[in-house]
């Protein structure tokens, strides 16, 4: 049997407080075989199974950060198609990217197995590194405008 093409989809929610600095949660990674020791977006993870993208977003949330979310509380902010550079089509995925400004609890470090530090920092001093492909959705929030649709990893140019 032939290998198809596949695309995997994946849930990011870019939670901000409304603190006049529009301050962004952010999770020091660690321990997971993929960009350990970067900066990322403080909930984020596969789509499973039977599951929608929603839905992924608010349990990767409660998952990873201790919150609980409502589907109404999201707002999209871009849809990502990313490859690594010089990856071979297979490596490709689709990322959702929300915006979240309200939760019930307040986040904490859910997973410390897999992340080092959770804090908030306001998008004019984002930590260093942070996750490439995230950093490029971070840079276009700061900016005050998304695209609703990013590349990212092809030889092509970026539109965005």
């Amino acid at each position: 049997m032939v290998d198809r093409f596949r695309l995997v989809p994946a849930a990011y929610v870019v939670m901000r407080r409304d603190d006049g600095a529009g301050r962004v949660l952010l999770q020091l990674r660690k321990d997971t075989g993929f960009m350990d020791g970067y900066w990322a977006v403080a909930a984020a993870g596969h789509v499973e199974d039977g599951e929608s993208v929603f839905d992924a977003a608010c349990r990767e949330v409660a998952e990873e950060v201790g919150v609980t979310v409502e589907v109404h509380e999201l707002t999209s902010l871009c849809v990502m198609h990313r490859t690594r550079t010089g990856g071979a089509p297979i490596d490709q995925r689709v990322d959702f990217f929300f915006e979240c400004r309200r939760w019930r609890g307040e986040p904490y470090l859910v997973e410390p197995d897999k992340a080092a530090d959770l804090q908030w920092f306001a998008l004019d001093a984002l930590p260093h590194p942070v996750v490439p492909h995230e950093l490029l959705v971070l840079e276009h929030v700061r900016a005050g405008h998304v695209p609703p649709v990013l590349a990212y990893g092809f030889d092509t140019s970026d539109p965005g």
